[in-house]
C-alpha cells in the first residue's frame, strides 16, 4: 500500500502522458542532439578545412566514440533504471548507493580507457581501418580525443543520472553549454589558427571538459537522495545490478563499434578493387555515420525520457501507464523516422556537400549508399526504442538480444557476406535487410510483451 501511495505522489505514476513524456524527451533530445553535434560540427569543419583524407580520419576514430559511449551508457542507464524502479518501489536507501556507484564507475572507468588507448594508440588506429593516406590524421585526431574521453564518458552517464533525479532540463544544459563551446573553437582553432584536424580534436576536448564540470557541480544538489562523499566508492552488489540493466545500451554501442570497425576494413578491401578506391568510402560511410546519428539522436532522446516514466510506472505497477508512454513514444519516433527517410532520400547530394567537395565519383557513391543503405529508417525508431523499454522495465535480457539484433546478428554477417558477391556495393544492400528485420522482431516482441502484462491498474 506504501507503495502505491508512494507512485500516487510522483508526478512519474500521476501526470498525464502526453504531458510528462515531453517534459523529459525534450531535454534529452536536445542532449542527444547537441552529443550527436561533436561528431558532426568536427566532420563539417574538418571536411571544409582539411578535405576527405580528414573526413576519413574521423571516420577511422569514430569506434573509439561508440566505446566510451557505451561505457557511459552501461553505468548511466543502468544507474538510472535501477534508481528509478527502486524508487519507484519507495527503497530510497538503496537508490542512494545505485546513485553513489553508478557516479563512481564513471568517472574510474574513464581513466582507465584513456590510459589504454594512450598505450595502444597506433595498434588501435590499424584495427579501426586507416589507410596509408589517412593515418596521420587519425593519430592526431585520436591521440588529442583520448584526453577528453574521462570528461565525455562522465557526462555521458551522468546525465542520465541527473535526469533520474528529476532534472532533464540541467542534463540539457551540461551538454549544450559543452557543446556551443566546441562550434565555437572548432572554425577558431582550424582556420583562425591553423591547426588543422588537431584544432578540432583540442575544441572537442575543451568542450567535454565543461560539460563534465556542470555534471560534478549537480552532485551535491541531488533531489531525491543524498550523495555523501564515500558514497562513490563502486558497490559490487550495486555494480551488478547497474551493468544487469545496461547491458542494452552498452551492447548496442558495442555492436556500433564492432561493425563499424568491419565495415571500414571491409570498404578499404573492396574499395581497392573498385572504381572508387578505398578513401572514398570510407570518407562517405563516415558522413552518412554522422548524419544519421541526428536522427538515432532524437529517436534515442526519446527512448531516454521514456526510461523514468517505463521503470517508475512499472516498479509502481501502473501497468495502463508503461503501455501508453510506449504507444506515445513510439508514435513520435516513427514520425521522425519518416522524416529522416525523406531526407536521405530527396537530398543526399545536398547532404554530403556540407563536409565538403569532391569529385564525381565521390558523390555518385554517396547519392546510392545514402538511398539504398538507409532506405528502411523508416522503422528504425521502434529498434533501439524497444530495446530501452526492456532494460527499463528490468528485462535485460530482452533488451540485450535487442541491442544486438541489427548490428551483431544481421548487420556484421551481411557485410561480410554481401561484397563476396556484389562487391563494394553489397556493402550497401546489406544495410536495408539488416534494418528491416530488426524492425520486425522490435514489433513482435513488444506486442508479446504487452499480451503478457497484466491489465488491471493499482488503485
Amino acid at each position: 500500500m506504501e507503495q502505491v501511495q508512494k507512485g500516487r505522489q510522483n508526478p512519474l505514476g500521476t501526470e498525464p502522458i502526453g504531458r510528462l513524456l515531453p517534459k523529459f524527451a525534450v531535454p534529452a533530445v536536445i542532449s542527444m542532439l547537441v552529443s550527436a553535434l561533436y561528431n558532426i560540427v568536427d566532420q563539417i569543419f574538418i571536411g571544409q578545412g582539411v578535405g576527405m583524407y580528414g573526413n576519413a580520419a574521423t571516420n577511422v576514430a569514430f569506434p573509439l566514440t561508440t566505446l566510451a559511449t557505451a561505457l557511459g551508457l552501461l553505468l548511466g542507464i543502468g544507474g538510472a533504471s535501477n534508481f528509478n524502479l527502486e524508487m519507484g518501489r519507495g527503497n530510497k536507501e538503496k537508490a542512494e548507493k545505485i546513485a553513489g556507484t553508478s557516479f563512481g564507475s564513471l568517472m574510474i572507468s574513464g581513466i582507465v580507457i584513456c590510459v589504454v588507448v594512450r598505450l595502444f594508440l597506433k595498434p588501435l588506429i590499424l584495427v579501426f581501418g586507416a589507410t596509408p593516406e589517412v593515418m596521420d590524421h587519425a593519430m592526431d585526431y585520436v591521440g588529442i580525443t583520448s584526453f577528453g574521453m574521462p570528461f565525455y564518458i562522465l557526462t555521458t552517464g551522468g546525465n542520465h543520472m541527473i535526469r533520474a533525479d528529476g532534472s532533464p532540463t540541467y542534463s540539457m544544459g551540461t551538454m549544450v553549454s559543452g557543446a556551443l563551446v566546441n562550434t565555437v573553437l572548432d572554425p577558431l582553432f582550424i582556420f583562425g589558427f591553423h591547426m588543422g584536424i588537431a584544432g578540432a580534436a583540442w575544441a572537442t576536448v575543451i568542450g567535454q571538459i565543461l560539460s563534465a564540470v556542470l555534471v560534478f557541480a549537480y552532485l551535491p544538489r541531488f533531489k531525491t537522495v543524498r550523495l555523501p562523499l564515500k558514497g562513490f566508492l563502486p558497490r559490487w552488489k550495486c555494480l551488478l545490478a547497474i551493468t544487469s540493466l545496461g547491458a542494452a545500451s552498452c551492447f548496442n554501442q558495442l555492436a556500433m563499434t564492432v561493425t563499424q570497425i568491419v565495415m571500414n576494413n571491409v570498404l578499404r578491401y573492396y574499395g581497392e578493387n573498385s572504381v572508387y578506391g578505398s578513401d572514398i568510402p570510407l570518407a562517405v560511410v563516415g558522413i552518412v555515420a554522422k548524419v544519421n546519428m541526428v536522427f538515432m539522436a532524437i529517436v534515442i532522446g526519446i527512448s531516454q525520457g521514456a526510461q523514468p516514466i517505463f521503470g517508475f510506472n512499472y516498479g509502481a505497477k501502473k501497468y495502463d501507464r508503461v503501455r501508453a508512454t510506449y504507444r506515445y513514444a513510439g508514435t513520435v519516433a516513427t514520425a521522425i523516422a519518416i522524416l529522416a527517410f525523406l531526407g536521405f532520400q530527396i537530398f543526399p547530394r545536398q547532404i554530403t556537400s556540407m563536409f565538403g567537395s569532391g569529385e564525381k565519383l565521390y558523390y555518385q557513391f554517396a547519392i546510392q549508399y545514402f538511398r539504398i543503405f538507409m532506405l528502411f529508417t523508416f522503422i528504425n525508431g521502434l529498434q533501439p526504442l524497444t530495446a530501452n523499454f526492456f532494460t527499463s522495465i528490468g528485462k535485460s535480457t530482452r533488451g540485450i538480444l535487442l541491442s544486438m539484433t541489427r548490428q551483431l546478428i544481421f548487420l556484421i554477417p551481411l557485410v561480410v557476406i554481401f561484397p563476396m558477391i556484389l562487391g563494394i556495393d553489397g556493402v550497401i544492400y546489406a544495410g536495408p535487410v539488416a534494418d528491416g528485420a530488426a524492425g520486425i522482431l522490435a514489433i513482435y516482441m513488444v506486442w508479446r510483451e504487452f499480451k503478457r502484462m497484466p491489465r488491471e491498474q493499482v488503485l
